[in-house]
């Protein structure tokens, strides 16, 4: 779509940011969540997919609303200052910029991070502690694979379970967590190692018994009527908070080494996982009583496409050059990435805000900001104060660069980083 970034561009970009017009798209309906509390279990958090149904924007995992953006004409909007532009080189191939720009709603802070995965060296993938259930600030997240950039990664189950909402796959480990519907949205690596965007979705069954529905591989909850799979690198066992609370018709049936080992109705919390565990609601639990114990079991697990690396967010802000959504009224601290296919240069975007330089972006805002940067595709991550972006400085440390809205980094389920290798 666009030349490579350049301070130019910025300016140029700012002056028009604003007047793009939203074209389609409304918060995604997700399925209903049934909620009741099992005995020893604390009752689960509100989470996103609630805050979806409820037509709430989409901004963080912690379900804050943001703060609502005043109405100005167009023509005000248009008219963007822009300064305190500085750009660096984080690694060959990587490239970071800040600037700050005022328009008639306020100030905001931007820094963006520009990819060439091509570049000989230069990978993108996903960084996670090594349990799915376990949380950490972002520096630390990337600090286990040495990265030289990255920002925070998907919405996640923030204050129950810990583990992100919708899919992660991991260049070495694979495939982390995943689900068949409601959270799929993907900014991905192809198997040729093309940076991409769009849905990918679960595929998972027990060859012995394909009828049997799975839906869910190391989520924060198995889907109503549906199967969970959790395998040892979820970390230990979560008791009932993976059914919602819901105590009655549920199954658990443990496999290992190919066979049938236990199945039985009750959902212990704090255990190490030997095996993998198969947890069914409703249906899906109905539905694991043909696995007998001592039988066989063969489970397998993949994502279409069969990306190197993948990872989901809320939903997209950009395809194919126009804007999927239509929230212009609530104003949060944002994170994106997106891609531009001209270039094929990953952009990864964080605006501040809740601050008083910078207030701020609505999604509206945020996806017309990744097209003037040249995204042709552009999808939402964690927002709030999730929002934090980390690079190598000048001095050749690494560290926070922008400022985390809450006052200190926030502990998050993944982040999606850079490494730089000298070839």
């Amino acid at each position: 779509m666009s030349a490579r970034f350049s301070v130019a561009a910025v300016v140029l970009a700012c002056a028009l940011a604003g007047t793009a017009p939203a074209l389609a798209g409304a918060p995604p309906h997700q399925p209903s969540r049934q909620v009741g509390v099992g005995q020893g279990e604390r009752p689960p958090r509100v989470s996103q997919e609630v805050n979806a149904r409820q037509h709430r924007p989409w901004i963080s995992s912690d379900g804050d609303r943001g703060q609502v953006a005043p109405s100005y004409p167009s023509f005000l909007r248009a008219d963007t200052t822009t300064s305190r532009i500085i750009r660096r080189q984080v690694a060959p191939g990587v490239q970071f910029t800040r600037w700050d720009q005022r328009d008639a709603r306020g100030p905001i802070r931007a820094y963006l991070l520009t990819v060439d995965p091509t570049r000989p060296g230069v990978h993108i993938d996903v960084a996670a502690e090594s349990r799915v259930s376990e949380t950490a600030p972002v520096k630390k997240l990337l600090g286990r694979d040495h990265a030289v950039a990255g920002v925070n990664g998907d919405f996640y189950d923030i204050g129950d379970t810990g583990a992100p909402l919708g899919v992660a796959r991991d260049r070495q480990r694979g495939l982390l967590n995943a689900r068949q519907t409601g959270w799929n949205s993907a900014f991905y690596l192809d198997r040729a190692g093309r940076p991409e965007l769009g849905t990918l979705a679960l595929r998972a069954r027990v060859a012995e018994h394909p009828d049997l529905p799975v839906t869910n591989l190391n989520s924060p909850f198995v889907k109503p009527d549906g199967i969970g799979i959790y395998t040892p690198v979820w970390g230990r066992t979560a008791g009932y908070r993976v059914t919602d609370g819901q105590t009655r018709h549920v199954r658990v049936v443990t496999v290992r080494d190919g066979r049938v080992r236990s199945s039985g109705t009750r959902l212990r919390a704090g255990k190490t996982i030997d095996g993998t565990l198969l947890i069914g609601r409703g249906d899906g639990a109905d539905a694991l009583r043909q696995l007998k114990v001592g039988s066989r079991a063969s489970i397998g697990y993949s994502l279409p496409e069969r990306p190197q690396v993948a990872i989901t967010g809320s939903r997209f802000l950009v395809k194919d050059g126009l804007i999927n959504v239509v929230d212009d009224r609530t104003m949060a601290p944002r994170t994106a990435v997106g891609i531009d296919h001209d270039t094929g240069e990953v952009l990864i975007l964080a605006i501040d805000g809740r601050q008083s330089f910078s207030r701020g972006y609505t999604m509206v805002e945020l996806a017309n900001m990744m097209i003037d940067l040249g995204a042709d595709d552009a999808l939402n991550l964690d927002g709030g104060g999730s929002t934090t972006m980390v690079a190598r400085k000048s001095n050749g440390s690494t560290g926070v660069v922008n400022s985390p809205s809450d006052g200190f980094e926030r502990s998050v389920a993944n982040a999606l980083e850079v490494t730089y290798t000298r070839p």
